[in-house]
């Protein structure tokens, strides 16, 4: 039986929040003399002089519709990076407690536990880049928090198997963090539809992939209502900035648009595999489910360092475990994959 009292700290417990100028009114008035604001403006062409609204009302309303979740199971943070740091903040005692992360995955599940002085236990990926339960079984004890899933996994491309998250989700005490960077490329369907059926998933989103928006870090977390009361509770007043708020509300009504760009993305995607797969340095092309592709090649960083020479940055994996001699290739547009084929194909 999932208790979130048995895994939060003690002082987030007993943490009363900053409360702020907008958390203590909320709604019209003609003048705000509350927040020490410049009340004169701004020296720009959209005025910014005012405190955003910190629980992002309107971008979660708007999500409630995309996602089809109530507005108590969202949150919105700056970036997923900010969710994730938050998590070890509300339920990892530093120099205690542990998590376990499933490499190779997201980097920034253990940075961000070093930064908090939280023990990771890793448990490997099997050959097919798939969960090792026995091995998870295993690392858990009686101080294990959490456990960080990245699915569609980052670097590797697919998705893990279903059948296994929720077997931990089942069976597990702690919280199962199920990161969807990538789920709008995915043939799978988002595990936020399991919420009510596990009070200890939490399932991560970003805008920055398929939406467009990296350079507004925006990202999201879905959870149940006691788990996103902490997260709201502990995270910094206004963490997601006006122009933020704006320009992510703008993107979330064009759903059309975005579309469009996976259904050209997985194309393109398709045509990058078919042209590299028949390179002779190119040893395998591991099936994926994002906006990449991971390519296991003779050379990872010669090929780099070629790369690189014609001004086409990829990402050299090669010492990551498990992912020795690969190269991981983002998709582009029709124009960039071009001109990475062709360079590509006067490689010696």
């Amino acid at each position: 039986m999932f208790d979130i009292n048995t895994l939060l700290r003690k002082n987030i417990k007993n943490l009363t929040p900053y409360s702020s100028a907008r958390d203590e009114f909320q709604g019209e008035a003609s003048v705000f003399l509350d927040a020490n604001e410049n009340a004169f403006g701004s020296p720009l062409p959209t005025a910014y002089n005012r405190y955003p609204d910190p629980m992002q009302h309107a971008i979660k309303l708007r999500l409630k519709e995309i996602k089809g979740l109530p507005v108590r199971n969202i949150f919105v943070g700056n970036g997923s990076d900010e969710a994730i740091d938050i998590l070890f903040r509300s339920f990892c005692n530093p120099g205690v407690d542990n998590v376990i992360i499933v490499p190779p995955t997201y980097g920034m599940y253990q940075v961000s536990a070093n930064i908090n002085d939280v023990e990771t236990k890793k448990v490997v990926l099997t050959e097919e880049y798939q969960l090792d339960l026995n091995g998870i079984a295993e690392a858990i004890d009686e101080h294990t928090k959490l456990i960080f899933i990245c699915s569609p996994n980052n670097p590797t491309g697919n998705s893990i198997n279903r059948e296994d998250v929720e077997t931990l989700l089942a069976n597990f005490k702690g919280i199962v963090v199920v990161d969807e960077a990538y789920i709008n490329f995915s043939r799978q369907k988002s595990f936020i539809q399991e919420l009510t059926e596990y009070a200890n998933l939490v399932v991560m989103q970003t805008l920055s992939k398929a939406w467009g928006l990296a350079g507004l870090r925006v990202g999201m977390a879905f959870a149940s209502e006691e788990i996103i009361e902490v997260m709201n509770r502990v995270k910094p007043p206004y963490n997601v900035n006006e122009a933020s708020q704006q320009l992510a509300l703008q993107a979330l009504q064009n759903v059309g648009q975005v579309n469009d760009w996976i259904k050209e993305t997985l194309a393109q995607r398709d045509k990058l595999v078919l042209t590299l797969k028949d390179m002779p340095f190119v040893l395998d092309i591991y099936p994926s489910d994002a906006n990449f592709i991971l390519v296991k090649t003779t050379d990872a960083t010669g090929i780099y360092n070629y790369l690189v020479d014609k001004g086409i940055i990829v990402r050299n994996r090669t010492n990551v475990e498990l992912c020795e001699g690969c190269l991981r290739i983002t998709v582009g547009t029709p124009g960039e994959n071009t001109t990475l084929i062709e360079t590509l194909q006067q490689y010696k």
